[in-house]
């Protein structure tokens, strides 16, 4: 069983460049975080701890004790968490395009208030030039377009809240306390969680893997063959912590 969680401001369907290959494979069970997608926007304050909760339920409702996890940006920063606070629950984890902190308060603070102001229309553009290279925005835009409507379709309130609940997240202290087998992905273009976030965060998970793939922030999107197959190999791969040496 592989569980996948979306970044903030898209939902499940972001998955669907890899979700042919996995299910080939796996059962998985993608879901929408809360605020986002089809799920519910429960009032606030939402925080990570609280969305890492959901997904213990979530496989509590429907009998899964055991799972393997992948999370991207805002669903790797959940991952990071349920990896400190649930290890018994997952075998094994990719956190990508994540960090233990991202962002800064100012950066935060100021996005919400555009929300606030504008609704999602009013970030959409910005939000996307961090999310893909120039170039693969030129190259594929039928790729940006289902994008971008997730990101108008996300709720404000549920956007805004998830956005103080990463904001607020600070699990630099913790990281080391992750006890399931770790892959960390990386963009070398990516704004919002450069790789050197990566790299740190593979340097204090044991064992942890590190990858860096040549995209912005989707990278499941922007190098999606590169990432299902890095994923698959470390899913499937026979794992040591003599073979689970960070890799660059």
């Amino acid at each position: 069983m592989l569980v996948l969680s979306n970044s903030l401001g898209t939902n499940f369907s972001m998955w669907d460049p890899q979700i042919g290959a996995l299910t080939q494979r796996f059962r998985v069970l993608r879901y929408d975080t809360r605020g986002h997608g089809h799920s519910a926007t429960p009032p606030g304050p939402y925080t990570i701890e609280a969305l890492g909760r959901d997904v213990i339920c979530l496989m509590d409702a429907l009998g899964i004790a055991r799972a393997h996890f992948c999370g991207l940006s805002m669903g790797g920063m959940t991952g990071l968490w349920l990896g400190i606070n649930q290890p018994e629950r997952f075998e094994r984890l990719a956190l990508c395009n994540t960090a233990a902190h991202i962002g800064t308060l100012d950066g935060w603070n100021t996005r919400i208030a555009q929300v606030r102001e504008s609704g999602m229309a009013g970030i959409s553009s910005a939000i996307l030039q961090r999310w893909f290279t120039k170039e693969f925005t030129a190259r594929a835009p039928e790729a940006i377009e289902p994008v971008r409507t997730m990101l108008l379709q996300t709720s404000p309130t549920g956007y805004m809240a998830c956005c103080e609940a990463v904001r607020d997240a600070d699990l630099t202290g913790e990281a080391d306390r992750v006890g399931s087998a770790t892959l960390v992905i990386s963009g070398s273009h990516d704004p919002a969680t450069p790789p050197a976030d990566g790299r740190w965060l593979a340097s204090r998970i044991p064992g942890a893997r590190y990858v860096e793939l040549n995209s912005s922030h989707l990278s499941n999107i922007e190098a999606a063959p590169q990432f299902t197959s890095e994923l698959l190999t470390f899913l499937e791969a026979k794992w040591t912590s003599a073979s689970a040496i960070p890799q660059v």
